[in-house]
């Protein structure tokens, strides 16, 4: 199950980051969504090859003791991540997650009175995101 769905900018300021879990420690998540950012840099790095059209799904960028943390990036730097709790989630049902997530961020940010680089304030968003994580929930 999704814990926490993040979007994170271009310059890693947080764009949007939400929890789905009733939790005291809101700091731990913020902290593991940024500390995830050094493994997008790092696997951005590792898969660079002129001419080839980079995966934009990142697959696992790392685990802890009760969490899985997966990632997303666009083509313009803006980088998806989810925290989950499961141990072994099917790629294919996460790549569907974060393309849902990303076309939500495109429709958003399409808004001429959305301001790139601040926060996403949309309560439109907001829900868009929740619908998506309880898609994904186990029945």
């Amino acid at each position: 199950m999704i814990v926490c769905a993040a979007v994170v900018g271009q310059q890693n300021n947080p764009l949007f980051i939400r929890l789905f879990t009733p939790s005291d420690d809101e700091v731990k998540f913020h902290y593991m969504v940024h500390a995830s950012l050094d493994a997008v840099e790092e696997k951005m790095l590792l898969r660079r090859n002129p001419g080839e059209v980079p995966e934009l799904y990142l697959g696992l960028l790392y685990p802890t003791e009760e969490y899985r943390v997966y990632g997303y990036i666009t083509n313009t730097h803006v980088k998806f991540v989810l925290v989950l709790d499961e141990v072994s989630p099917r790629d294919d049902a996460l790549q569907k997650v974060f393309k849902l997530l990303h076309n939500l961020f495109v429709d958003v940010t399409s808004n001429p009175l959305y301001t790139h680089g601040l926060p996403i304030t949309s309560k439109a968003f907001a829900e868009g995101v929740a619908a998506i994580v309880r898609s994904h929930a186990p029945a």
